[in-house]
């Protein structure tokens, strides 16, 4: 599909704005590549999910979360949430909701999130923006225009953004509180963004579960089919589908890991990747042993299509950051030295330095 935009001049640009796109591009050559060797060496683990602001963008600084890190986590995606809680008063009077289960107020796209996340890595020494990765996600996928969104960030904060998302089209609770159109994954905007991800080099983090909150026993997940013939449609696009689809309360399906496996084996998806992010997903992995062991086996059966993230959402300090990956500990026991270092770090590794430097090469070609 066309992705591009309607228009391809900027006309009127202030000499101020010239010069922050100048200045980017001096740091595009100035920075590294990749963040190897600012990166602790011995770090447990890199976090392909990770959320600096909650439902009301309130959060911590980027450099409050590098404390947090410590040593323990080397590398980590940075993003907002794209859509922010409503506070009305004639709802919740004085009570303001911080979460979007607080209240019966609507959600609705808030774009400055990727100006507050460009701000926030912006402030940083280049070390410290070495160790991370932020994400693009203040658009509405229902809209045509969300593509040309995501191009407008990319020059208007060159060297700093190497992918999208995490971005929702369906979620529990969530969609059916968006204000506007429902979000749909046979929708011809989501494909445009997806197109667009494709040519830039920007990796995708998609949120969609994989059936309703209350689904039928037995039966096909009902979003299933829809997911595979969008990874089909964008063979080119480097997709992290999150939570392999999982919620708070839509579990996983009978023979999840079949699931996953019958897209992991099939070659015209192996641009489609799984994040086992979320404390939810790893209460599902070590709710019994036998549900622990299914998901190492799948693990060390396909060690390089999964990463972990934590899914933590501005955590005011390292006890509760680390504790998802903590979780995990019975799992973790399981991999294979191989399997374990690649879902820790290796795929991270992979996947985000190749967005880096495409989407590097991206924004130096279309300067002008």
């Amino acid at each position: 599909m066309d992705s591009s935009p309607r228009t391809r001049t900027f006309p009127g640009l202030h000499p101020t704005r010239i010069a922050r796109i100048a200045l980017g591009f001096v740091a595009l050559v100035l920075s590294p590549a990749d963040g190897s060797a600012q990166v602790p060496k011995n770090a447990q683990y890199h976090d392909s999910h990770f959320h600096l602001t909650n439902y009301v963008q309130e959060g911590i600084t980027a450099r409050e979360f590098l404390k947090i890190m410590g040593t323990r986590t080397g590398r980590s995606t940075l993003f907002g949430i794209p859509l922010q809680q409503q506070w009305s008063h004639r709802v919740s009077g004085e009570e303001a909701p911080t979460y979007y289960l607080d209240t019966d107020s609507p959600l609705y796209y808030y774009s400055f999130t990727d100006a507050w996340i460009a701000s926030a890595y912006n402030a940083l020494k280049p070390a410290e923006k070495a160790r991370f990765d932020p994400m693009i996600t203040g658009f509405n996928p229902t809209d045509m225009y969300a593509a040309d969104h995501i191009r407008r960030v990319l020059m208007a904060y060159p060297g700093v953004f190497s992918g999208i998302g995490e971005f929702t089209i369906h979620k529990e609770f969530v969609s059916s509180k968006v204000s506007g159109e429902t979000a749909s994954l046979t929708d011809p905007a989501l494909d445009r963004i997806l197109d667009f991800a494709a040519e830039v080099g920007l990796v995708v983090i998609l949120h969609s579960d994989i059936d309703r909150p209350i689904a039928s026993k037995g039966a096909e997940p009902v979003f299933l089919r829809q997911m595979k013939d969008l990874f089909r449609r964008h063979p080119k696009t480097t997709i992290i589908w999150a939570h392999t689809g999982l919620g708070r309360i839509v579990h996983p399906v009978e023979n999840h890991v079949g699931m996953l496996e019958s897209i992991i084996t099939d070659p015209a998806l192996s641009h489609v990747h799984f994040d086992i992010s979320w404390d939810e997903v790893a209460k599902y992995v070590v709710s019994t042993p036998e549900a622990t062991r299914k998901t190492a086996e799948a693990l060390n059966r396909h060690p390089d299509r999964f990463l972990f993230g934590s899914d933590t959402v501005a955590p005011k300090d390292p006890a509760k950051y680390h504790a998802v990956y903590e979780m995990y500990e019975p799992m973790w026991k399981q991999l294979t030295p191989r399997a374990s270092l690649a879902v820790r770090k290796g795929n991270y590794e992979r996947l985000f330095d190749a967005a880096r430097k495409k989407v590097r090469a991206w924004e130096r070609a279309h300067a002008n």
